[in-house]
């Protein structure tokens, strides 16, 4: 027995003697790094290793990126930056390097990227560092930190070339490490890849093309958006403020603003223009696509910038304190005035829903409780205006922002009584040309019948098209949008059969279509203009663009009504349909807008939705910083809107404790 026992004991020591040889893991200097997987600390498995190795690799042959990892028990009494710097100094890593260095013991790391690495920018290291390696390495999954570093690397690098992080993992088998945390990682930071893109566009200088062309293409979508939105708010107030101007000062004194106010228009046309470019059914490369977006930023950038560069003279030729009673005395008769107005339009309006469905009034169904509403606001802006003034001498500067509110309260107010009247008579009209649009559809219908030998497919389908059109139409529920419908069918049918007969004796017939697609052009563009003009707090990007699009179809309809009044049809046609579009989606916006403010019990929510006082941010789209004081009625830090604008080679990463 002695001997079978001796001879167990000495198995098991043989056993466990490589246990008892093996040498603790150790800490590490800074070193020059001899590979890109280096494992002093024994912290991965041989499955975990080359899982990881794989991800290495893919990364640098995806996207020509080394990275580099390292695992030690500490980083012998340095803290993480310090011990990640030198080691990057002495490997002598590029830009196309990047370094994760793991303390196992000590629970430390540090993630080292260039600030030049391609295509990939600041934020986005954050967010790997911290949405990604951070929570593997508290898991102790010290494999999956390798591979979600590389495979978020790998997704930034990509940007929107179609290669998703959740094929490479797949691909590497990444499953048996456990790193089911980092494809759902990547499933989020697609989501919030684009905002926080957009994060550092905001940081960019406009100006800047060269840095704007590194950013992903998805970033600068949403930032051109949000550029687009500012720069059309800064224009229209700007515009607002400058027809106030010239009545006070006259044509000649405003001329240098007109001119800076015109620039800025013409930038803002071209931005919408590649908007509209953008979203047609027209695609373009991803290259193209980055081009036009930055076109469109630089070009928004540009006309801020030429705006606020006129800001401070502005403010010096109406100075508002300047006859500041006199001022206030002519906003309180405006406001007596507007307050006449607001019944007799109430009376319009209900006359108008006894006559008419709600479909026909919606969009003018809110306008005189808002006209109320900025009247309202404008009255309680003048008593602040009035105290400011009351102060001595050097206090009074309050009064400026409260009158500057009051004017554009009270110029809302009007406008939004006035599409009212507007609406009324469109729809008078419409009732009233109804049957004889109707009669000459039907006699076109009849024409087109006779000449079906000769216009082909074309004929037959606008003949089809004007013919369900006379059926749908409802004279008494819906004349507008029956005029609407009954003339651009018969605008369609009317040149298909002037192709097919004489153009000669069709020519005066087409003028009459034109001047009926003029007037429904007209009335659909002015609609949306007056809506979005006066909810802009709420509107965002898509229907500015359509707008400014069925603007400049509508004035090349005007353009062209004499020498090619077919071709000015087709432009009219094409602005009715986007004015319609831009309605529509300007109603979703401030739909969405109300919803979210549903609980809200501020007073100002109707300026802040008319784009009279800017919620929490200065005026101006580009964060300039060049409108003076802020002006706030209930401590809130809101700004009234007034002329003007809207609005490294070292390494980066981060780290800590885990």
């Amino acid at each position: 027995m002695r001997r079978i026992f001796a001879l167990l004991f000495t198995l098991a020591a043989l056993t466990l003697l490589p246990f008892t040889l093996a040498a603790p893991a150790s800490a590490e200097s800074p070193l020059n790094m001899p590979g890109q997987l280096i494992d002093h600390a024994r912290a991965l498995d041989s499955t975990g290793r080359a899982a990881a190795q794989q991800q290495i690799d893919d990364l640098y042959n995806a996207h020509r990126i080394k990275l580099w990892v390292i695992y030690t028990a500490d980083f012998s009494g340095l803290d993480p930056a310090t011990w990640a710097d030198r080691t990057v100094q002495l490997s002598s890593f590029g830009d196309r390097d990047v370094l994760l260095a793991v303390a196992t013991e000590d629970r430390a790391y540090y993630f080292s990227a260039s600030s030049a690495l391609p295509g990939v920018t600041a934020g986005e290291i954050t967010d790997i560092q911290q949405n990604a390696v951070e929570p593997a390495l508290r898991q102790r999954d010290w494999a999956a930190a390798a591979v979600a570093a590389a495979s978020g690397l790998s997704d930034a690098a990509a940007s929107t070339s179609g290669i998703s992080t959740r094929t490479v993992l797949i691909g590497g088998g990444v499953a048996v490490v456990g790193a089911g945390g980092a494809l759902l990682y990547a499933r989020r930071r697609r989501r919030g890849r684009a905002e926080s893109g957009a994060a550092t566009a905001r940081t960019i200088d406009p100006s800047d093309t060269a840095a704007l062309a590194g950013l992903p293409v998805a970033a600068l979508d949403v930032r051109s958006r949000e550029v687009l939105v500012e720069i059309d708010n800064a224009v229209r107030t700007s515009s607002e403020e400058l027809e106030l101007a010239r009545g006070e000062f006259g044509d000649e004194a405003v001329r240098p603003f007109v001119t800076a106010l015109n620039h800025a228009r013409a930038a803002l046309a071209r931005a919408f223009a590649i908007r509209q470019q953008l979203d047609d059914d027209q695609p373009e490369t991803e290259q193209q696509q980055r081009d036009l977006l930055v076109e469109l930023i630089s070009r928004c950038g540009v006309a801020d910038r030429e705006l606020d560069a006129r800001v401070d003279e502005f403010d010096g030729m109406r100075n508002l304190l300047i006859n500041a009673d006199q001022r206030l005395d002519a906003l309180t008769r405006q406001s007596v005035d507007l307050s006449v107005r607001i019944p007799k339009s109430e009376a319009t309006y209900t006359q108008l829903t006894q006559q008419y469905p709600a479909s026909v009034l919606a969009p003018i169904a809110s306008n005189v409780t808002m006209a109320k509403e900025r009247a309202g606001f404008a009255d309680q802006s003048l008593v602040h205006a009035r105290e400011a003034v009351a102060l001595p001498a050097g206090k009074q500067g309050p009064a400026v922002p409260a009158i500057r509110a009051a004017e554009s309260a009270l110029t809302q107010a009007g406008t939004l009584l006035d599409a009212v009247d507007t609406a009324a008579g469109d729809i008078r009209t419409a009732v009233d040309t109804l049957p004889q649009v109707l009669d000459d559809a039907k006699a076109d219908v009849a024409a087109a019948t006779g000449l079906a030998a000769f216009g082909g497919d074309e004929l037959a389908r606008a003949r089809a098209a004007t013919e369900t059109a006379i059926a749908q139409a409802d004279p008494v529920n819906n004349p507008l949008g029956s005029y609407r419908a009954i003339v651009t069918a018969d605008t369609a049918l009317e040149q298909a059969v002037a192709t097919a007969g004489d153009r000669r004796q069709t020519d005066e017939r087409l003028r009459q279509q034109l001047a009926q697609a003029l007037t429904a052009a007209r009335a659909q563009v002015g609609a949306a203009a007056d809506f979005i003009g006066t909810r802009r707090g709420a509107v965002d990007a898509e229907a500015r663009t359509r707008l400014a699009e069925a603007q400049r179809n509508l004035d090349q309809a005007q353009q062209l009504q004499t020498s090619d009044p077919a071709q000015a049809t087709r432009y009219a046609q094409a602005a009715a349909d986007l004015g319609a579009r831009a309605l529509s989606s300007a109603q979703s916006d401030v739909r969405q807008w109300e919803a979210q403010r549903r609980d809200s019990r501020g007073g100002n929510n109707g300026a802040i939705l008319g784009g009279i006082i800017l919620d929490s941010v200065l005026r101006g789209g580009f964060g300039s910083g060049s409108h003076g004081n802020r002006w706030d009625t209930g401590g809130h830090g809101h700004s009234p809107g007034s002329f003007g604008g809207a609005g490294s080679s070292r390494r980066i990463g981060g780290g800590g404790r885990f």
